[in-house]
This record gives structure tokens, C-alpha cells and sequence, in this order.
């Protein structure tokens, strides 16, 4: 059956859509909504037809009395932007997939301690910077001893809050130094940006500190799952904060995400600058023995808290998980909470000792 010639109608619309834009051909094919190579025959056929040439004006008219050569279009074409696209979502799926649980080969044998330091606003007048580096050492100084860091490494103040620099004796530029010093004392096993750190923005210089690191860095959350030389397998969830708050449990939020359904050995957050260690909370089905733990920080003076009337609940400000992975899930000899840096760093010692590694 012949195919219909196109109609006048038609080619006149193709016509239309190129002088709009300025014979971009791509431009006219996109408001027009077909294909660029049926645009391209619509103008073959409307030139023959009407008898027009190359600039779709009728042979012999005058036209203009210059020519100006358009520079090429500097927007990417629909089809190469759409490919681009999928490239860019396939990228970020992958990330956000293997993020949802982050291995870590722990080559260590025997019984490993990990410190979960609350915030520690190092900048802070009010912050014990003589405790942080005093932990520090602690952590440097023992085998098998790792560090992890719940978030707020600094104030960070910004917008309206930029005011407060002049309330502190601490400038953002030596924030920053106090921050790098920090980071790069110690090897960290993970590292959880908190709201304070999140205010940087774009080009963030903790991304650049931490590009090269051998350590678990994600803004808000990060899940891991250590692997053990003897095979065995423990799990930790830590965030800046869990969702729920109760003025009764300070754990509240890591406790509320245990019954919600994360099944991990350890969950601890720190933000509210408050501490609690509950559980062993047990998974009736499994038998897995989860502990919620929640870190204060080093900052000892709180003026936002003076002013509100926030009773002080700063038992801690840092925890220490220890770790046997001789023992199964549902054995409360696997994993030992110590809100005491330095008591953990014994207790560690001796249980390596004992262990003969």
C-alpha cells in the first residue's frame, strides 16, 4: 500500500521550526517531536516541492545582505544527555547498594577493642581538648585497639550562626587545623559526619582530609560489617543520631532501631551529648544480642545547654565495645561495653593476654 504523501501542513511546520531556530537542526527535531532524520526528509521534500534552497527561502530571493555563522550549541543533545543520565543514576545506585553495608577485613587476631568517641567539637572553648588527646594516646598506645567517631568534629558555625566565632576564642581557620589534627592522629576504623559537619556544603574540606584514608566514611550513617580472621562476623551501625527520643531512655533511638528490625551487634550515635548504654537486647528468632549505645562528646561546657535548662547527663563521652569473636551472637561474652576509655584499654589488654595474642 503507497505511503501518503506528506502533507503541505506538515512541511510548512518543518520550515517554521528551523527559522525559529536558527536551523538547529536538533532544536526544531525536539519541538517538533520526531526524529531529527524525519525532520531532515520533511526539509529535502519541502525544498523540492516549493522549490526553495539551502535556507529554506524560495531560489533567487534576497535574502540578507550578510551571513552570520552560529557558533555550535553549547547544550548537549537530548539522546546524549539521557544516556548521561543513566550512566549517572547506574553510579549512584552502586554506591548507594554496597554503602548499605560496608565490609571491613579486620587483621587483627583475637579480642580488638573499638573507642566510639562522641562529638567532639574540638574547637569549642568548652570542649575537653586535654581528654580527647589524652584518648588519643590511649588508642595509638594499645593493640588492637581502634578508633570510630560519631560526628561534629567542630562547630562549623554558619549563616546566622557564623556570629558565635566571636563568642569563642577558637577561629574557623584554626577549627580546621584542630579538626585535620584529629583525624590524622590516629587510623580511623570509621568516621560519621554529623549536622555540624554536613554545614560545609559543597567542596567540604573533611572529603579532602579523608579521600586517601583506609576508613569508613559516610556523612550521617555508617553500617559495617567487620569480618574476623576466624571467620566470625559482627555488625555495627553507627550514626550521628537515630530517629526517636524519649525523656525517660536517652537511648531511646538506637533501642527504637533494634526493635524496629536492624539486626547488628552494635548501635551507637552520639548528637544529643547525653549517654546511655542499654541492652543486650536479644532477637527472640535468632538469638543476636544487640547493644544501643549513645556517646555525649567532650563538650563539657554547653552554653546552648545553660541556656535552655538542659540538665547535665554527660556520664561519658566516649565508649568502648570489646569484641571476643570466639563467641556466637547470642553469647553476652561477645561483645563488652566500658564507658571508660582507659578501663577499656585494660580490659582489652588483659583479654589479649589471656587469649595469648
Amino acid at each position: 500500500m503507497p505511503v501518503p504523501p506528506v502533507s503541505d501542513e506538515v512541511l510548512k511546520d518543518a520550515i517554521e521550526a528551523m527559522r525559529k531556530n536558527g536551523g538547529n537542526k536538533a532544536a526544531a527535531a525536539r519541538d517538533l517531536d520526531i526524529p531529527r532524520p524525519t525532520l531532515q526528509g520533511r526539509l529535502e521534500t519541502a525544498k523540492s516541492r516549493f522549490k526553495l534552497g539551502e535556507d529554506l527561502l524560495p531560489d533567487g530571493t534576497a535574502t540578507h545582505t550578510h551571513t552570520v555563522i552560529h557558533p555550535p550549541s553549547e547544550d548537549m543533545p537530548v539522546e546524549e544527555l539521557i544516556a548521561w543520565r543513566k550512566k549517572q543514576f547506574e553510579k549512584k545506585k552502586a554506591h548507594k547498594e554496597a554503602a548499605k553495608l560496608i565490609d571491613i577485613h579486620i587483621k587483627t587476631t583475637g579480642p580488638i577493642g573499638i573507642v566510639h568517641i562522641g562529638d567532639p567539637h574540638v574547637d569549642d572553648d568548652g570542649t575537653d581538648i586535654a581528654l580527647i588527646e589524652e584518648h588519643l594516646n590511649i588508642i595509638k598506645q594499645t593493640q588492637g585497639l581502634y578508633a570510630g567517631n560519631l560526628g561534629d568534629l567542630q562547630n562549623n558555625w554558619i549563616g546566622r550562626l557564623a556570629r558565635l566565632y566571636a563568642e569563642q576564642g577558637t577561629t574557623h581557620k584554626q577549627a580546621w587545623q584542630l579538626v585535620e589534627w584529629m583525624m590524622t592522629s590516629v587510623e580511623w576504623l570509621y568516621l560519621v559526619g554529623g549536622n555540624h559537619d554536613a554545614w560545609s556544603g559543597q567542596g567540604d574540606p573533611l572529603n579532602w582530609i579523608m579521600r586517601n584514608r583506609n576508613t569508613a566514611f559516610q556523612y550521617h550513617g555508617a553500617r559495617m560489617n567487620l569480618m574476623f580472621p576466624n571467620k566470625k562476623e559482627v555488625r555495627i551501625n553507627a550514626r550521628h543520631d537515630f530517629n526517636g527520643h524519649s525523656m525517660w531512655n536517652p537511648a531511646h533511638g538506637p533501642m527504637k532501631a533494634v526493635q524496629g528490625g536492624w539486626r547488628d551487634h552494635i548501635l551507637t550515635c552520639g548528637h544529643k551529648h547525653t549517654s546511655f548504654i542499654g541492652g543486650p537486647l536479644k532477637d527472640p528468632a535468632s538469638g543476636l544480642l544487640s547493644w544501643a549505645i549513645r556517646c555525649a562528646g567532650y563538650k563539657t561546657f554547653d552554653r546552648y545547654a545553660e541556656d535552655l535548662g538542659l540538665p547535665d547527663q554527660n556520664a561519658f563521652p566516649s565508649a568502648v565495645t570489646i569484641i571476643n569473636p570466639i563467641y556466637a551472637d547470642d553469647d553476652p561474652r561477645l561483645i563488652h561495653v566500658v564507658p571508660d576509655v582507659e578501663q577499656g584499654a585494660d580490659f582489652l589488654k588483659f583479654l589479649r593476654k589471656k587469649a595469648g595474642v
